[in-house]
This record gives C-alpha cells, structure tokens and sequence, in this order.
C-alpha cells in the first residue's frame, strides 16, 4: 500500500476512494499482501486512529524480498492510522539495499482453514523460520433479510 511518510495526495486520494467504495459496499474482511517494501511486516490500520475515517480496519501484511537488497522499515504516514504490529529489516547501523548474503530475506505464508475459515498470516525469513503470526477470525454480520447468518 505504501503508506509511508511523506504520502503523495494523489495517492492519499485514490487509496480513500476505495477504502470508502470498500466500506459503502458492505465488503468486509480486506487484507492488503504487498512484496514491494524489501523489508517484512504487519500493520493494522484503525480509523479510530486515523486522520481519515471513513473506512473499515483492515490488515496489511509486507513480506519481501526473498532474493533481493532489504531495506529498514519505513515510517507510516497517519492518514489512515497504520499501527506498526511486527516489522523487521535491516537495523539500526546498517545500510538500506542490504546484500541477501547477509540473510535479512523474507517470505509470507497464508492459510484459510476450510472449516473454520480462520486465516493464518506467518512471516518467515529466508530459511523458513516464523518470526511473526496471526490468526484472523472471520467476520459475520447480519444478512439484510431474516437472521441468517452470512459471509460478508
């Protein structure tokens, strides 16, 4: 998503628009998977904690690159009130565009368990070590006509 400091408007712009369709549209359960970054993290973002607030909270989850130079994780930008749950990358005395020699590698897995639809997101680094994990509950919500319970 690049919610980082210094967000372009236009890009601000955009990603509001379609975090409003996204809520206006009752669709629910968004997780946004990027590789784009070089480094690996989990950010929740929280209206509540937002400047702005017209969308649903959602998940974020970077993991990258698996073959590439990493980077230190970036700083977010509170427009959408991004909460930085896990990250990893190069640290503090090392340079951005770190070599894979030096095994800062990452890689996401997802699972959806078919029973209970429970979602796992796990980070892993390069030898398949978890650093991080997550299991997601399904949201339900009430369907518009009966008391059906559906998937939203």
């Amino acid at each position: 998503m690049r919610l980082r400091k210094a967000m372009a408007p236009r890009a601000a712009a955009e990603i509001a628009d379609l975090l409003i369709f996204i809520k206006h549209a009752g669709i629910r359960n968004t997780v946004w998977i990027t590789a784009d970054m070089h480094y690996t993290a989990a950010h929740y973002y929280d209206p509540n904690a937002a400047v702005f607030q017209d969308f649903e909270p959602f998940w974020e989850f970077i993991s990258g690159p698996l073959h590439a130079g990493t980077w230190r994780p970036q700083q977010l930008d509170n427009t959408f009130g991004p909460r930085a749950i896990f990250q990893k990358g190069c640290g503090n005395g090392q340079r951005d565009d770190l070599a894979p020699c030096f095994g800062l590698q990452f890689f996401g897995h997802v699972a959806i368990d078919g029973v209970t639809e429970v979602m796992t997101v796990t980070l892993r680094d390069g030898d398949d070590h978890a650093l991080w994990s997550t299991r997601i509950e399904p949201r339900m919500e009430k369907w518009s006509r009966g008391s059906a319970r559906v998937r939203s």
